[in-house]
């Protein structure tokens, strides 16, 4: 990289992402990891295979542990990406609670102090029959869900502060803690426990900016990432900007894993693309929902639910962020109770800045859409 470059401001990680994120012309993917080739720079990881049984994992929709495909990547110790270790029609489930259960209260998303919804009626309620009906070939108006940037679970995190607080939260979702509970022993971390949870919700012309999740009082935990619909270009970096990202292809059901010293890297998603092969929706989500597992912790993904959900992700991805927010004894910073509630009621709208700096560095969610 030029030194002129470095002198208005540029660096390395901005100018990989800015590569990744431009149209016109579309960046060169050949030297995007892909992890579905005999990529050189993967090595294979081993997993917990006797941490979960074959039951508990399939009551989240998870394969048998013996079955996965794990990678470690060269020079980023701690971080794991396991392919798609979803069971055949399971992952249109875990869409369903994305779009239709996770955004209700007592949760928060962007929308809440831009709208009032009426009494009775949430996100998915307004939404579902237009979506039904859309065509993906004519314009119309964005559906409430269409504008849904971003929902957060158990602590919920403060976009002014950059901070979790006791007093704000609200119960995790118990079939996400146990999707996440699996993922992690399979890992090897037997003591990981789900307290927080960011979804985000992208479109063809969003992107997530250069940001570290630090916010967290555990960086002992690792932080789980799971990713459904559309795809994406992620880019991992360093502990400095200065340090040039890798990018990587991640596809619908794929899960990444960052711990260790990849936990506190710089990272981003510059771009989402369509699934590779031209087709309206991934291989994994064209096939029938399942109705499959008496035991399961969620209920299957009903036909009239799927063709909402189908609709939406013909031009949208959906990410959920897990983690740990505070170490095994610990607590909370002891702050005035005034200023604690004064922060837990505000920090939750969507940030609308254009600026490419402050969209550059805003942490875990912000969306600059064009």
């Amino acid at each position: 990289m030029s030194a002129s470059a470095l002198e208005q401001g540029e660096d390395a990680f901005r100018k990989i992402f800015r590569l990744y994120r431009k149209k016109n012309p579309p960046a060169d993917l050949s030297g995007v990891l892909e992890f579905r080739s005999g990529e050189s720079r993967l090595r294979s990881a081993e997993l917990r295979v006797n941490a979960v049984s074959d039951q508990d994992a399939g009551r989240v929709g998870l394969q048998p542990l013996g079955e996965w495909s794990a990678y470690h990547v060269e020079g980023y110790p701690g971080f794991l990406f396991i392919v798609n270790p979803f069971l055949p029609g399971w992952q249109h489930r875990w869409v369903r609670q994305c779009l239709k259960l996770y955004p209700r209260k007592p949760n928060v998303c962007n929308l809440d102090l831009h709208m009032s919804l009426e009494s009775g009626r949430d996100l998915w309620d307004h939404s579902h029959a237009q979506l039904r009906k859309k065509s993906p070939r004519r314009r119309s108006e964005k559906t409430l869900l269409e504008k849904l940037r971003w929902v957060t679970l158990g602590f919920h995190y403060n976009w002014d502060t950059k901070k979790y607080y006791r007093e704000h939260q609200s119960p995790f979702p118990v079939d996400l803690a146990e999707l996440s509970r699996c993922v992690s022993l399979a890992c090897g971390f037997p003591n990981f426990r789900a307290e927080a949870g960011i979804l985000n919700y992208y479109h063809m012309d969003s992107s997530l900016g250069i940001h570290v999740d630090e916010s967290e009082l555990d960086h002992g935990s690792p932080l789980l990432s799971f990713s459904f619909g559309q795809s994406s270009i992620f880019l991992l970096g360093g502990l400095s900007r200065d340090v040039a990202p890798t990018p990587m292809l991640m596809h619908s059901g794929d899960i990444m894993v960052m711990s260790g010293a990849s936990r506190l890297l710089y990272h981003a998603v510059p771009r989402i693309l369509h699934y590779p092969g031209g087709g309206v929706l991934p291989p994994c989500l064209s096939v029938p929902p399942s109705n499959d597992g008496p035991n399961a912790l969620i209920e299957p993904c009903a036909a009239a639910d799927w063709e909402v959900c189908q609709a939406y992700l013909q031009s949208s991805r959906i990410n959920m962020t897990v983690r740990r927010v505070l170490a095994e004894g610990g607590s909370f910073p002891e702050e005035d109770a005034d200023t604690q509630h004064e922060a837990a009621m505000r920090g939750h709208g969507y940030h609308t800045e254009n600026n490419e700096t402050q969209e550059a560095t805003q942490a875990h969610g912000y969306h600059r859409e064009q």
